[in-house]
């Protein structure tokens, strides 16, 4: 019992003392620190999910009838001239039609000359009897028949010049759809790919069933950028306004480029996410001799750019109006409102609040740092350097 009576007022001691000293001693925060400095802020748009190389022009190519493949002149990875033949599809069969179509051409014309040869002589014998019924030689019947004979012959020779002409009708339609079996170039270009070997049967895509195209022509050392942009800020968007482009392919490397197109529709590919397709094509076109069509791309689309501003990383902003500041003197962090201005993910322009030079806490996240804590700067001379670099660089 007389041990409690000891121990119990020393621990109520220690921890009265504890308490003391944890007021007058409080910890001291270790934090990063980032001096405000002057540089370029941009307002941007970036893609919601990653984006896609194109080629300016692409054709994937099917012959609009069926058939085995006769001819295959082209491999994948070659280049061809534009109406190149890339494709024939066997068609011995409509080429005997076309022969036979043109060899009754001259036979009706043959008919035709005879008819109205025929129709001619025709006319020639009813004008004299004309004359001799006239001079009463001979009777109006007889006369008539020899002008119907006539008439009969001249309708011959008209039907026969109109055979002709529907004789013609059908060629062309046999050399129609003889053309529907050889697949030429639209354009100069690069066959990226060949679904069908020699001999192999092909058929064209039924309707609302797509089927693998036979050959897939892209034009070479033309490409753009086509990535999706959310439906809120696409109004903002403007044709011909400046973009930046990053590749994974190329990480580090920066491509400038434009707008150039911009969706006339929202997708909904993604029901919660509806977005609207832009297309940017590249300023440099010496950058583009190793890029492939397919490669993921994104951008970051330029609205406005406020240069030589007041900006702080936007990663110092506790909220939408305050940053923290750390007091050199007393080594305590101040709560400022600041008033912003243009801003993106990496800077935030500061119209009100702040002055070049000012430190303010980038690591606001850490657990106890907050306003009117104890700290100590940890990398006050790189942040000041490194910041001086991003400056430059902008």
């Amino acid at each position: 019992m007389r041990v409690s009576y000891i121990v119990i007022p020393l621990l109520i001691g220690a921890g009265i003392y504890g308490w003391y000293w944890k007021q007058t001693h409080p910890d001291i925060i270790p934090v990063s620190v980032v001096a405000v400095e002057k540089g370029d802020v941009e307002a941007t748009v970036a893609n919601t999910r990653a984006g896609t190389i194109k080629a300016c022009r692409r054709a994937k190519l099917s012959p609009s009838t069926g058939g085995q493949i006769s001819e295959l002149p082209y491999a994948e990875g070659d280049f061809v001239k534009k109406d190149a033949m890339l494709l024939k599809i066997w068609s011995l069969d409509l080429q005997a039609e076309v022969e036979h179509i043109k060899k009754n051409i001259i036979a009706s014309e043959d008919t035709a000359e005879a008819t109205c040869l025929q129709a001619d002589m025709a006319q020639r014998t009813a004008d004299r009897e004309l004359r001799l019924l006239r001079s009463r030689s001979i009777s109006q019947e007889e006369y008539d028949l020899k002008y119907t004979e006539y008439l009969v012959n001249k309708a011959s020779c008209k039907a026969a010049k109109a055979n002709i002409d529907s004789v013609k009708a059908s060629l062309l339609v046999a050399q129609e759809q003889l053309k529907r079996t050889v697949l030429y170039a639209p354009f100069d270009g690069v066959i990226a790919k060949i679904n069908g070997e020699l001999n192999e049967y092909v058929t064209p895509s039924p309707i609302g069933i797509q089927t693998p195209p036979v050959i897939d022509l892209i034009e070479p050392g033309c490409f753009l950028v086509s990535v999706p942009v959310d439906e809120v800020d696409a109004p903002k968007i403007k044709i011909g306004l400046p973009a930046r482009i990053t590749l994974d392919a190329w990480r580090g490397q920066i491509f400038k480029a434009n707008v150039s197109r911009i969706g006339s529709y929202v997708t909904d590919t993604e029901k919660q996410a509806r977005t609207v397709e832009i297309e940017l094509s590249f300023q440099d076109k010496t950058q583009l001799d190793d890029l492939l069509v397919g490669y993921s791309a994104d951008a970051d689309i330029i609205l406005q750019t406020n240069k030589d501003v007041l900006r702080i990383p936007s990663e110092t902003l506790v909220d939408d109006s305050h940053v923290l500041l750390f007091n050199p003197e007393s080594k305590i962090l101040e709560k400022i409102t600041v008033k912003k201005g243009l801003s993106n993910w990496s800077f935030t322009e500061i119209t009100e609040g702040l002055k070049t030079g000012d430190q303010l806490v980038t690591s606001v996240g850490t657990t106890g740092v907050k306003e009117g804590v104890l700290v100590k700067v940890v990398n006050e001379k790189s942040a000041k350097k490194s910041n001086k670099t991003d400056s430059k660089n902008d």
